[in-house]
């Protein structure tokens, strides 16, 4: 299964590349952000909402 993570700074823990690339090796995204934590959907919608997009892109049908 493919998975997208993006580590917030305000998280209670933020996870090393390492250790992501470990646990899922599907991983398709990666990325640090510059703010929010552990409730980014609320705190930045807007960042949140491009950080989905962006990680999932990659599994759009072409049309």
């Amino acid at each position: 299964m493919p998975v997208a993570l993006s580590v917030f700074p305000d998280e209670l823990f933020a996870t090393p590349r390492t250790w992501a690339e470990a646990a899922y090796p599907n991983l398709i995204h990666y990325n640090k952000v510059a703010k929010g934590g552990h409730f980014a959907a609320w705190e930045q919608p807007k960042l949140f909402t491009d950080e989905v997009r962006t990680g999932l892109r990659s599994l759009r049908k072409a049309s």
